[in-house]
């Protein structure tokens, strides 16, 4: 499909630069079939649902992936964006004509690493020095990797290191927020508790490649990144026991709808599942895990509107953008929400 049939004109001022506070105070723009919009908010989320029904979070933690460094007199800018292994991470680079296959960059705080292989995206491979894991040294030496869209009109600052992780965060691995997941507080999961509605996890370290525009004039010339991602056997079976009983399975995210759409089988049984995963989903393509979707507004011409053009039409999701935006809903990782159910 042409990538120009997913644009929209987003004002700046819908771009939201800190999330809602409290977390779920946020706006909810309900998208029900063909049944007219619904404004609504984050805390109508269980008077949304029904009993049976069960919402799938992805636990994975965002590190501090965003490093500044120096080669030699040059400035290099590296964002990880997958782990290889123990000590090798792909990374994007910023200013990455001014580095070589085996070149060391100096991150300060005794953090160094080898630029091993240049992939033919652009990305290389980071060798990290020395014993420590790689965490400890992210630790010291990186900052939140906040999409550029929020980094390029303020600093990050501590504010982030909270605002930015999902009160599910336990996995360590993700250089992006799975954002719809930060709208939930305590209270808001207890309500949803007592309108008999479940929950359940899943991990999916989601990547820089996530930030990444489509460059290409059509669908099927665009390359998805891999991330990594696991559903266990026994969180498996109980999502399948909720779908035979008449609950719906929603994902909260597009990250947890990737996985689970990955681990289904073509009959809709979810699969464990525990690799990576370079799922595309555009118009045309036929949900087999998932009965509704909440997420966050996306930009234009990017996979993640694609991926919500295809769960309820694309003629649907522009309506709906362009109500969202007439209304002053707040756009991206640290704004509004939508509940999606085709």
């Amino acid at each position: 499909m042409r990538v120009d049939l997913f644009d929209f004109e987003l004002p700046p001022e819908n771009i939201a630069i800190r999330p809602a506070r409290p977390r779920d105070a946020a706006r909810m723009l309900v998208v029900l079939g063909n049944a007219p919009l619904v404004d609504a908010g984050v805390r109508d989320l269980p008077a949304q649902l029904r009993a049976g029904d069960v919402l799938v979070f992805n636990d994975t933690r965002v590190i501090p992936a965003q490093l500044e460094g120096r080669r030699g007199d040059a400035k290099i800018g590296a964002t990880l964006h997958k782990r290889i292994d123990l000590r090798r991470w792909q990374a994007f680079i910023r200013n990455a004509k001014r580095l070589h296959e085996g070149d060391v960059i100096d991150f300060g705080a005794d953090v160094t690493a080898t630029a091993e292989a240049r992939h033919p995206d652009g990305s290389f491979t980071l060798a990290f020095s020395g014993n420590e894991p790689v965490e400890v040294l992210l630790a010291r030496a990186g900052t939140m990797p906040l999409p550029p869209y929020i980094a390029s009109k303020r600093a990050i600052d501590e504010r982030d290191q909270a605002d930015y992780q999902t009160m599910f965060a336990q996995n360590d691995g993700a250089v992006a927020a799975p954002t719809a997941a930060l709208h939930f507080t305590p209270e808001l999961i207890a309500a949803l508790e007592a309108a008999g509605i479940g929950r359940e996890t899943l991990t999916l370290h989601v990547g820089a490649g996530t930030f990444l525009p489509v460059k290409a004039d059509d669908t099927e010339a665009h390359a998805m990144h891999a991330e990594w991602g696991r559903i266990d056997a026994a969180t498996a079976a109980r999502l399948n026991a909720v779908r035979a009983a008449g609950g719906r399975v929603i994902a909260v995210g597009t990250t947890s709808l990737r996985l689970l759409e990955s681990a289904a089988d073509q009959s809709g049984t979810i699969q464990p599942f525990e690799g990576d995963t370079a799922i595309f989903i555009t118009p045309g393509y036929c949900f087999r895990a998932i009965d509704g979707l909440m997420t966050n507004f996306h930009l234009p011409r990017s996979t993640l509107f694609m991926l919500v053009s295809a769960l309820m039409g694309r003629e649907a999701m522009q309506a709906a953008y362009a109500h969202a935006i007439a209304t002053g809903y707040r756009f991206y990782s640290y704004g509004d929400s939508s509940l999606l159910l085709p």
